[in-house]
């Protein structure tokens, strides 16, 4: 079996970023364990916690658009992060994943708004959010691991 090249799996880590925020680095943390403190069992634990809180929060109606400056920021600052920590685990440069971290948090956060919108009309927006939910897990894990 042939391994996914890095720049793939560092943009899918910011694709699933950008649709939920934490999700690239809590998958990181649950995979691997040469990430420092964020592989601990206590970065484990907080990042899990904090990504099922933004799984709740963003179902709540008065939840911000992702794509404001600020969330837009801290999901591409997470991308990025996640771009580089992925590099980093590998022991490979990490410019190019750490930039593609970012554009696919750009492009997932972008994505994720289009689907809530298109899907919004024609089934509650929980629903449609508990999919978008199950796609970032399973793009998260599968970026982190493969």
């Amino acid at each position: 079996m042939t391994r996914v090249p890095l720049p793939v799996r560092a943009l899918a880590l910011g694709a699933a970023t950008g649709g939920r925020s934490v999700a690239g680095l809590a998958a990181l943390a649950r995979s691997r364990d040469d990430l420092g403190p964020l592989s601990g069992s206590a970065g484990r634990v907080a990042l899990t916690l904090a990504q099922l809180g933004e799984g709740v929060g963003d179902k709540l109606p008065m939840t911000p658009s992702r794509l404001a400056p600020p969330a837009l920021t801290a999901r591409v600052v997470a991308g990025t992060a996640g771009g580089l920590l992925l590099a980093r685990s590998e022991r490979q440069a990490y410019p190019v994943p750490a930039l593609l971290g970012a554009v696919g948090a750009l492009a997932g956060s972008w994505a994720g708004a289009r689907w809530r919108a298109v899907t919004g009309s024609r089934v509650p927006d929980w629903a449609s959010a508990l999919v978008e939910d199950a796609v970032v897990v399973a793009l998260a894990t599968w970026a982190a691991r493969a």
